[in-house]
């Protein structure tokens, strides 16, 4: 008769899974309610007030902690390797309908960002899509296809105040959206007429949905 082989013990999480279910659990919480305190996050994680603190020695390291995963986030939604976009116009559109998942994910920071991120650390994060979309509309003058009244840098700032005033609209419950109008809104204020933005990005977001 052979003998069973006796029952593996369960496996302990490791500190880096630990590290992501307590900033997921922030990333709730805080979006829930940005006053929520170390111990409402570490209940929300499941782990002990002090495993908090063995992985970010406070509350603005564990807003520094969500702030470095969404520009980690960030640079792989750029990363991306698709076929290069035939226009600008295309181009801008799958921009915003490829990051908007990220900023909608993150979109707690906005609010954390005035009180809880330098200007400085705020420009690190936002300083590859800046340089991204300064080139799409760069080009896009260059097309005919945007308006030339105002640079393509000042623009592109113009585009993301508009884009992270939608993402906290999102993030205050009073829209919602999947990314298609906000990259239709996008193109509008970069100065493609109304029906051709939206014909546009309707048909890029059947592709990129299957992505």
């Amino acid at each position: 008769m052979t003998s069973r082989p006796a029952p593996r013990a369960p496996r302990r999480p490791g500190p880096r899974s630990t590290r992501l279910r307590i900033l997921e659990a922030a990333r709730r919480e805080l979006g829930r309610d940005p006053d929520s305190s170390l111990a409402d996050i570490a209940e929300a994680a499941g782990v002990a007030r002090r495993t908090v603190y063995v992985h970010f020695a406070g509350r603005a390291a564990l807003v520094e902690g969500l702030a470095a995963d969404a520009a980690e986030a960030i640079r792989l939604a750029l990363a991306v390797d698709d076929s290069p976009p035939a226009d600008a116009m295309t181009a801008l559109a799958r921009f915003v309908l490829t990051l908007w998942p990220v900023g909608d994910r993150y979109r707690v920071l906005i609010g954390l960002a005035r009180h809880e991120l330098s200007p400085e650390r705020i420009t690190a994060l936002l300083t590859p899509a800046r340089g991204t979309v300064a080139g799409i509309l760069a080009r896009g003058q260059r097309e005919g296809t945007f308006h030339t009244c105002i640079p393509a840098g000042p623009l592109g700032r113009a585009l993301e105040a508009h884009l992270l005033a939608l993402l906290d609209n999102v993030n205050a419950g009073t829209w919602a959206d999947d990314g298609t109008a906000a990259a239709t809104a996008a193109l509008i204020t970069a100065g493609v007429d109304a029906d051709t933005a939206a014909s546009a990005v309707r048909r890029l977001h059947g592709t990129h949905s299957t992505h």
